[in-house]
């Protein structure tokens, strides 16, 4: 009875000492996100409201590397809407996604907002190259009902 025990004893020390390997040679999540590979092509989303601007980049398939909006700055009121505070918010995207390698954007503009041409501009003097733009400002085409005349 005792030799079988010392050998069941060995067999899980053993089987712990595989796990243990197992896992040491699985990376973690910290590790796998800061090896990106160099991206090359992205997209510039552009987010211009009366109130707000939001600037997205993300990568040829969508998904985001970084984004920030006159309100994360630090821009409060009506300040948030201004062509400088869109300056900086394509500054602040740009210095968060240098380390990625992007050269070439392809931008989206959607909205109204005075900060519009701003931005555009920042991202070409931030060392992007602009492949295109596409406004996708939603227009309505023919509107609400009109109310019924008035009977007097």
């Amino acid at each position: 009875m005792g030799k079988k025990r010392t050998s069941t004893i060995a067999a899980t020390v053993a089987e712990s000492d595989e796990v243990r390997q197992k896992v040491l040679s699985v990376k973690s999540p910290a590790a796998a996100k800061t090896s990106k590979k160099s991206i090359t092509m992205g997209r510039a989303y552009i987010q211009s409201t009366y109130n707000n601007t939001i600037v997205t980049l993300t990568d040829d398939k969508g998904k985001v590397l970084a984004w920030s909006s006159a309100g994360s700055i630090g821009f409060r009121g009506t300040k948030k809407s201004t062509p400088y505070a869109a300056s900086l918010i394509v500054r602040n995207v740009v210095e968060k996604v240098k380390k990625t390698g992007i050269k070439d954007v392809n931008v989206f503009i959607k909205g109204i907002g005075l900060g519009r041409d701003s931005a555009l501009r920042s991202l070409a003097q931030q060392g992007l190259a602009i492949n295109s733009i596409k406004d996708m400002t939603p227009v309505p085409h023919n509107g609400c009902r009109p109310p019924k005349p008035r009977r007097v």
